[in-house]
Formats: C-alpha cells, structure tokens, sequence
C-alpha cells in the first residue's frame, strides 16, 4: 500500500512469522508464533519495498521503519538488532537510527537489555490499557509484568536527547476509551518523556471487538490533551485489505508468508529531527 504525502516514506516491517504474546485484539496473535525471522529475511523487506517503489515512483525512497508488523521483536532480540545494524551502515540502507522505530508490547527483559546498546532506534509501547485489569484481559503479557513494572523499567530507560517514548493505545468500544480511562491514562504516564498514538481498533474476524465512533475517538483525545498529555491520532490504512495495524495473519490455509506494507506519510511513532 502506497500513499503519497510529502517527502516521508514509512515502511511497516515485521520480525516474526506470527507471534506469541497473544493479544486479544490482534489478528496475528490467532496465528501462534510459526518462527522468528532472520536478519536477512528482515533487511530483505525493506529492498524488495524499495524496489517496488522505486518502480512505481522514481527518485522516492524510504525514509522511516517501524517494526510494527507481525511479531513482538524483543522475542527475537538478536536478529532484529543485527538487521538494525544493516539497515543504518553506510554499506547497507543507510537509513538513520532516529527513523527507525522499534515497538513492544512491553517484554521488560527485552528493554533492559536494549537500553544497554550503545545505538538505539525510537521506542514504542503498546500500552492500550489505564488499569492492569483492563490490560490483564486484552493483554496476557500483563499478568507477568504489569504496569507498574513495565512503568518503571521506561522511567530507567535512557532516552538521548529530545527522544520520547511512544505509547500506543488502541482504542476499543466500550473497553478503554472513556473520559475516565483517558483521565487514568494521563496521570499514569505523567513525568514520563512520551507521546500517545491512539489507535481505533481495525475490526477482523478474529476479535470480538468495535471500533468506537469518532465522536468517541475524538472526545477520549481532547481529554487527554486537556490534561496535558501529547496525543496524536493514527488514521487506519490498509484496513480495506485487512493489512491494517492489529489485522495481519496467514488467512491462506498454506504456508506463513512475511507481510510486507508500505505507507507514505508520518510514521507511526514520528522521529525527532
């Protein structure tokens, strides 16, 4: 999927053939982990996006990563960082570290050991939940490490200078997308440096859930914003080939395939220039 929107070019990667953490609102989660990739097969997304789009459109290149696609990438820690080292040489994409944006749901151990390297990519969090009881039912993961620990684990993390930690929040109806869940989510996150990229939920068959109406969806930002926390709206793309944030998976009845999406525009957690 391409979009035209200026100079950026945003490509959604994935690191794993399905995964793991099984998220309730996720259609890659009703797929089970089939395997990691490797970082071949990682930097190998990114060429043949870019030869696609180099076909369509001369001169333009991507700009901006986020592994965002299917996987959790601190499940498959060490492939995803030799990839990052290739994608940013001077002998491989030569993309920027502050254009790449690596997302978790959470994995503490993961972000520890990441915040140990000596180059690090942005940081993303799917959050989706105020409250551990919310998260503990739309997120097993919680129950081993819940927010309080995974908050504390962000706090210790070291952010260079004018990054920010970017928490998505996927908005559900009826579960997390009230006035009070956006009270409860600003006064947890406050004191930490973040941004929010609230998500309406993508609907596909695997998930019992809603998207909320966009009077809802605009009502749970304004508060937020009211109360002081920087929040900004991702409009769903792809969600027409069901290629949307929240609804990749093998529907093929065959072999796993590696997702591959391209998009135009800001990326999902922006890079500070």
């Amino acid at each position: 999927m391409i979009i035209p929107d200026g100079d950026k070019t945003t490509q959604c990667i994935s690191s794993q053939v399905g995964c793991a953490v099984d998220c309730q609102f996720c259609a890659t989660a009703q797929m089970g982990l089939k395997r990691n990739l490797d970082a071949g097969e990682i930097v190998d997304q990114v060429y043949r996006a870019q030869a696609l789009l180099a076909a369509e459109e001369p001169g333009r290149r991507i700009t901006n990563l986020v592994y965002m696609g299917m996987g959790e990438p601190l499940h498959n820690y060490d492939q995803v960082m030799r990839s990052l080292r290739i994608l940013t040489d001077d002998r491989g994409a030569s993309l920027s570290w502050r254009r790449i944006t690596v997302s978790t749901v959470g994995q503490v151990t993961g972000l520890d050991r990441l915040g140990k390297e000596p180059k690090k990519p942005n940081l993303a969090v799917s959050l989706n939940a105020p409250n551990d009881a919310i998260r503990d039912a739309i997120m097993p993961i919680n129950r081993k490490w819940n927010i309080a620990k995974l908050l504390a684990a962000l706090r210790a993390y070291p952010l260079e200078q004018r990054r920010r930690i970017t928490f998505e929040y996927v908005l559900l109806a009826g579960v997390n997308d009230s006035l009070a869940d956006a009270a409860q989510l600003a006064k947890l996150l406050r004191g930490i440096k973040c941004k929010v990229n609230i998500i309406p939920f993508n609907p596909h068959p695997e998930a019992p859930y809603r998207r909320p109406a966009p009077a809802a969806v605009e009502a749970f930002q304004s508060e937020c914003r009211r109360l002081g926390l920087p929040t900004y709206l991702r409009t769903p793309r792809g969600d027409d080939i069901d290629a949307a944030c929240g609804q990749l998976a093998n529907r093929s009845g065959g072999a796993p395939l590696v997702p591959l999406r391209v998009r135009k525009g800001s990326p999902a957690a922006p890079p500070v220039d």
